[in-house]
Formats: structure tokens, sequence, C-alpha cells
């Protein structure tokens, strides 16, 4: 099994949307960075844990689990000229980007605060918080998602907004 964080703005799409869903799964659709549609493409498979997190808000930060549901698949959004994530150069016949569908697992009791996760030595190599690295998808390493379902668990230590 692989480990992932997948970012959503919650006021477009929270885990409290996604909770609201359950248990039916909902696709995670709109990625178009190549890196992360290489990610789903190649690397996640069903049964893959995932960090729900709610990014572009005051507090960002991760905020619970998901599953991966479903194999990759055509991201149809991209033919829909009306949607935001509409891709002229993409085609049913030659499709750029992918989609998988996620289902809730578990909202966490509290926030793990973006700048929480960077104040934490034990998470300072986390892709999250490495220097540019904005993907909207990217890879959790088993350390990192243990020592974060262990913070889950805890009171805060380090409380701050922003990031």
């Amino acid at each position: 099994m692989n480990y992932w964080l997948m970012k959503s703005e919650p006021h477009e799409f929270s885990i409290d949307d996604l909770h609201a869903k359950a248990p039916q799964a909902e696709p995670w659709q709109g990625i178009r960075n190549y890196q992360a549609r290489n990610f789903i493409r190649d690397a996640i498979q069903v049964g893959d844990e995932v960090f729900f997190y709610h990014s572009s808000c005051k507090v960002p930060g991760i905020v619970g689990i998901a599953r991966v549901t479903s194999t990759a698949y055509t991201d149809a959004s991209a033919f829909d000229p009306d949607s935001a994530y509409h891709d002229p150069k993409s085609s049913p016949e030659k499709p750029r980007w992918l989609s998988v569908d996620i289902g809730f697992v578990k909202k966490f009791d509290r926030n793990i605060s973006l700048s929480e996760i960077k104040a934490t030595p034990a998470l300072a190599e986390m892709y999250l918080v490495k220097k540019g690295a904005r993907l909207s998808i990217q890879p959790v390493t088993a350390d990192e998602w243990q020592f974060i379902c262990h913070m889950a668990a805890e009171p805060a230590h380090h409380e701050t907004t922003g990031a």
C-alpha cells in the first residue's frame, strides 16, 4: 500500500463534503499537473490511503483520511467546456488527464496545520514542506503517515494560524 496527500480547497470540496457522500466514493478530478497526473497513472492503487488536506484557507492542514477506491480513469471534466477544468487539447480519443475515486475514512478531531507540520523535526523531509512543492497530489512515506496519525490523536503542541 502507498500513502498520499491530496489537497483540496475546502470552499470547493472539503472533508465534510466527502463525509456527506459516504459510503459513496467521489471522483478526484481536475488535476492539471503532469507530475500529479503521473502519480495517478503510475503509482496510485485501489486501497491506498490518503491524507485529506485543506489548502488555500485560513489554516491549511491535514484534516482527515480517505481511501482510493478505483483505478485511474479518464477525467471527463477536461472535455466539458463549462468546467473550470476544461482542457481543449484533451479529447476522449487522446485524453491527457486522469482521475481516481476516493472514499471517506475518517475526519480528524483537529486540523494538523501546515505550521505544526513545519515545526515538527520528524517531518522535515516531508514533500509537503519542501520549497516549491505545491503539487495537489503528493507521496507520503509510511513513517510520515504513522507520525501524523499519532499527532492527530494528541492535542496540538504547536497550534498557530497560517503557514
